[in-house]
């Protein structure tokens, strides 16, 4: 499916019925990361999968800023008519779903963040390395984003009013510091590490997740 917003337009997938449910991918991905775990949660929830811009389906752009992907978010929402929707977002999309809570708490049921970061130096130095790398090669201005981006500061996180799970693998390429930074910066916030997990392991074409959405938002 497709909708057009302030000339950005989004290709998404919806499925189920229930309570809305916003899931959000990180960066490179496509919404079909996310398939095995719809199945699972599908009976409980409508899910709605979002290519993010510049992302399977969606529209391109000369550049990307995480800024306009939130934007991109709270428009969809608004448009849809939904009504106080969970956000799932992991690794960008979990940024994106930070930024979404920080601007319009009131308007979101709770969320999800799976490998969030604050800034690029939240990034162990290996990955940073291999990103800088990956752009050399590759002038992808999405992988330039993850670069320069995103620059939150831990205060900022004090505008997010709204139940939040923070989650990390305990071999992320997520500093844990700060993961736990992030946490410690929202007020209703649980804090979850995943042992033997990586960044990706227990997300992409994972059902982990399952017990987690339907424990605290069924």
């Amino acid at each position: 499916m497709f909708i057009q917003l302030n000339g950005q337009v989004l290709s998404y997938e919806k499925s189920g019925c229930g309570r809305p449910l916003i899931l959000l991918h990180g960066n490179g991905e496509d919404c079909h990361i996310f398939d095995e775990l719809t199945e699972n949660i599908n009976n409980n929830f409508e899910v709605y999968a979002i290519d993010s811009r510049g992302h399977g389906g969606s529209s391109t752009s000369s550049e990307y800023h995480y800024a306009d992907m939130a934007s991109d978010v709270i428009n969809f929402i608004q448009a849809l008519e939904l009504s106080k929707p969970i956000i799932l977002g992991f690794s960008d999309g979990a940024i994106i779903a930070l930024m979404v809570a920080m601007k319009c708490s009131d308007m979101l049921g709770g969320i999800i963040c799976c490998g969030a970061n604050l800034s690029p130096k939240g990034l162990i130095f290996s990955a940073r390395n291999e990103i800088k790398k990956m752009y050399k090669e590759s002038g992808n201005p999405l992988v330039k984003l993850m670069i320069d981006e995103p620059n939150i500061s831990p205060e900022d996180l004090h505008a997010i009013n709204v139940k939040a799970i923070i989650i990390a693998g305990d071999k992320d390429m997520i500093k844990e510091k700060e993961t736990r930074l992030i946490a410690s910066n929202i007020s209703d916030s649980q804090l979850i590490f995943l042992g033997g997990q990586d960044h990706s392991s227990y997300v992409v074409h994972s059902t982990m997740l399952t017990d987690i959405i339907l424990q605290n938002f069924l």
